[in-house]
């Protein structure tokens, strides 16, 4: 600890400080997402349902492997079902704010929340 307060001075703290609270507010502004309004249910490129996310439904959707279930309740949606074989999509869980996404790649089907506007994307940087 003796070796640490010789190298930081009192102007490096407060530099550090502020790092991170201005990193803080970045994770605090990306991660707040507006609410979605609509579903979009993609299969081997083709546009296969959109329906609105405040009203409950199911689907199911063909891909190549199989059908995938789709599960939209109280305004969110996921994908309860897929025949893929690593189920990353179904484990992806419930999605509701626009721009999130839940892929079933084996299966080439997507889930989609529109409306709103598109939020801040971090998987892009």
């Amino acid at each position: 600890m003796n070796s640490l307060k010789g190298l930081l001075k009192p102007g490096d703290l407060l530099v550090l400080a502020c790092a991170c609270l201005l990193t803080a507010g970045f994770f605090v502004h990306a991660w707040n997402k507006p609410a979605g309004s609509a579903i979009v249910v993609r299969a081997q490129g083709k546009v296969m349902v959109r329906a609105a996310l405040e009203r409950d439904a199911d689907y199911a959707v063909q891909g190549t492997l199989g059908v995938s279930r789709i599960e939209v309740r109280q305004g969110r949606a996921r994908v309860a079902a897929d025949p893929g074989p690593r189920q990353v999509c179904v484990k992806q869980g419930w999605v509701s704010r626009a721009g999130e996404a839940a892929l079933c790649l084996a299966n080439q089907v997507s889930l989609e929340i529109g409306g709103g506007e598109r939020a801040f994307d971090t998987v892009t940087y």
